[in-house]
């Protein structure tokens, strides 16, 4: 079943329904406060004093979030304009822009520090999973059609008007996550969209999954092989990110999915029954230090996961130290104050407190000890060793070379082994030995 576009004998209807104003007084003042911070009302008077016909409207997660009560983060605006006149729009008007999505219809504002991402209203012409052609409308309900979800499909002008054409308020109030049309269709269109179901079931669903869902779900599985690592990441972020993240485990169809989908995440049974500092620790924290958490064993689970997506090359040396630090302390106990001392010393402050934080959110009972650690080292500088290359070529007449950065390193082992100390008398033995 596909949803059809509308027959022109309904089109009117159509629109009279769209464009019925309901008027939110909180979804109002929340708008007055964004704008107060953003300056957004900026871009409405811009487009919607362009023509006569021209209009814009916020959509989908800011929209979302304010009627769920959830601090925004990005703003999302839809217009019935093409990108092109959206673009001379803001060039006239002397306001920062990207052209990065404009193939998409998307053309990005920057206003301060806020960016705007301004979507010319759209419909699909050719769906294969991975991604759709799309082409430009006048027509807000085509706009609506084409979204995956109800609750993604809520507009807003900037007085707090909604439109809503597929009820998406009222299941976001009832806590029902529906596809918009045909469920099975829409995953077709695009298999990232299982991942997107699951996102917005831990986060608003207030019912069972349905099992007829739970069946086409597990028969599609398999399509997103077809989606990019990129895009795959960039979904398990944003679920990372959820203040329910700590409720996934209690979902089994949630676990089942994502697992299939990131095998990596074997450990995620790691949040399970964790006490307040452990929960703290988590909540507060970054994607990939969670991510650390959940892929890092004896095995080379982590080392796959950095194999599989593509992540930066700090984030990859961090993983990959904190695997190092987890298989240390497996063998012996890393865990006294000089070894602390000395991945200070030889890191950074962030991978100090990453070491300790990992350890008390996976070692509950070392986790007093753990704890004191962190408070000890929480206004703690890294050691400074006050030798270098030019003090030992002047002070003992050696000529630069190789053999200096030798006895450098003997010295700073010695300094290293012995609370971070060392007599002229030894640096004399090192470089006369």
């Amino acid at each position: 079943v596909r949803i059809l576009a509308p027959q022109p004998y309904m089109i009117s209807i159509i629109n009279r329904l769209f464009k019925k104003k309901n008027n939110l007084n909180f979804v109002k003042s929340k708008l007055q406060i964004l704008d107060n911070t953003t300056n957004v009302s900026l871009i409405f008077d811009l487009i919607n004093n362009f023509s006569e016909d021209s209009e814009v409207r916020f959509v989908g997660g800011c929209l979302r979030k304010i009627l769920s009560g959830e601090e925004i983060d990005d703003i999302d605006l839809a217009t019935n304009l093409e990108p092109s006149q959206v673009c001379e729009i803001l060039s006239k008007n002397k306001i920062q822009f990207y052209e990065s999505g404009i193939e998409h219809g998307t053309v990005t504002a920057k206003i301060k520090n806020t960016k705007f991402e301004i979507t010319t209203l759209r419909k699909d012409l050719i769906t294969d999973g991975r991604h759709a052609t799309v082409g430009f409308s006048k027509n807000w309900y085509d706009d609506a059609s084409r979204r995956d979800f109800t609750i993604n499909s809520i507009y807003s002008d900037l007085d707090g008007n909604i439109f809503d054409p597929f009820n998406g308020k009222k299941d976001l109030e009832n806590g029902e996550v529906k596809f918009i049309g045909n469920q099975e269709s829409r995953i077709k269109e695009d298999y990232l969209r299982i991942l997107r179901y699951l996102r917005f079931f831990l986060n608003y669903s207030k019912n069972n999954h349905s099992e007829n869902l739970k069946k086409i779900i597990r028969k599609n599985i398999d399509g997103i092989s077809k989606i990019s690592s990129e895009r795959l990441l960039d979904e398990l972020k944003k679920i990372f990110k959820s203040k329910k993240l700590l409720n996934l485990n209690k979902d089994k169809f949630l676990v089942e999915i994502i697992q299939l989908i990131f095998p990596q995440l074997k450990n995620l049974n790691i949040l399970n029954n964790l006490n307040e500092t452990q929960k703290s620790i988590i909540t507060s924290n970054d994607f990939f230090f969670i991510i650390s958490v959940i892929i890092i064993d004896e095995t080379d689970n982590s080392d796959y996961f950095i194999y599989k997506f593509n992540i930066s090359n700090e984030q990859k040396n961090r993983i990959k130290l904190l695997s190092k630090f987890y298989l240390e302390n497996l063998k012996k106990n890393i865990f006294t104050e000089h070894n602390l001392w000395k991945i200070l010393y030889q890191n950074n402050k962030e991978l100090l407190n990453d070491v300790i934080n990992f350890h008390i959110v996976r070692d509950k009972s070392s986790l007093k000890k753990l704890v004191k650690f962190k408070e000890f080292f929480r206004d703690k500088e890294a050691p400074k060793l006050n030798v270098n290359a030019k003090y030992i070529m002047e002070k003992f007449n050696i000529k630069e070379g190789p053999s200096v950065g030798h006895t450098l390193k003997k010295i700073e082992k010695h300094w290293m082994d012995n609370q971070f100390k060392i007599s002229e008398e030894k640096i004399s033995e090192i470089v006369n030995s």
